[in-house]
C-alpha cells in the first residue's frame, strides 16, 4: 500500500483509539517505510504520538530491500521526525546489530528492541515444524551488546520464540549493564 492508502486504512482505528485514555500508538513489525509514513500521518492527524517498529531480514535490511537507515531517514524526512522514536522487532540481534553505527544520527532514533529468540531468517522460521526458542543466555548477551550501540535504548522485549527464560536473562544482565552505563554517563557529565 502507498503512504496515502496506509494512512486512510489506519486512520479509522487510530481515530477510535484517540478517544480513549491511550497514551501512544505503537506500530509493530513494519515492513516498508510507506506504511510507517501513513501510520505516522494518521496519528498526527489525531494528535497521538507514535512509535514505529521495523522488522528486518537476516541481512539487516527491510523485507523490501531497503536499509534500516534509509527507512528511518525517509520516514523522518517525510513526516518531520513524526515518530516519537523507533524500535526493531521480530528479528534476532545478529540480524541487525552489524548495521548499527552509534556515530550515525539515525541510530540515536532507535530506543527499543523486541528481538526474536531464533537466529533463523523469517523464511526459515516459516518452514519450521516446531518453535525455535534459541538460546536464552546468548539472547541476553546479544541484547546486552546493543546497549553499547544504541545509546538511547531503554525498551527491551521479546518477540517470536521468546518466553520467560529470555526475559529473565535480559532483566538479570541488561538491567545491570544499563545501570552501569547510566552511572558512567552521569559521572562524565559531572
Amino acid at each position: 500500500m502507498s503512504a496515502e492508502q496506509t494512512q486512510a486504512y489506519h486512520a479509522i482505528q487510530i481515530g477510535i483509539i484517540s478517544q480513549t485514555n491511550t497514551d501512544v500508538i505503537k506500530a509493530m513489525t513494519i515492513n516498508y517505510p510507506e506504511e510507517a509514513i501513513g501510520i505516522t500521518r494518521a496519528t498526527k492527524a489525531f494528535g497521538m504520538p507514535v512509535v514505529i517498529s521495523f522488522t528486518v531480514e537476516a541481512d539487516g535490511r527491510l523485507p523490501n530491500g531497503q536499509t534500516l537507515k534509509e527507512a528511518i531517514e525517509l520516514v523522518d524526512n517525510t513526516t518531520q521526525n513524526g515518530p516519537a522514536y523507533y524500535m526493531i522487532n521480530c528479528a534476532h540481534p545478529i540480524c541487525f546489530s552489524h548495521v548499527l553505527n552509534s556515530e550515525e544520527s539515525w541510530v540515536a532514533r532507535i530506543h527499543g528492541v523486541r528481538s526474536n529468540a531464533s537466529t533463523k531468517s523469517h523464511a526459515e522460521l516459516n518452514e519450521c515444524k516446531e518453535l525455535d526458542s534459541g538460546n536464552p543466555v546468548e539472547f541476553d548477551e546479544q541484547n546486552r551488546a546493543l546497549l553499547f550501540k544504541l545509546k538511547n535504548l531503554n525498551v527491551f522485549g521479546g518477540c517470536c520464540g521468546t518466553d520467560h527464560r529470555h526475559i529473565e536473562e535480559v532483566c538479570k544482565q541488561c538491567i545491570d549493564a544499563f545501570n552501569r552505563l547510566k552511572h558512567a554517563h552521569r559521572t562524565e557529565i559531572i
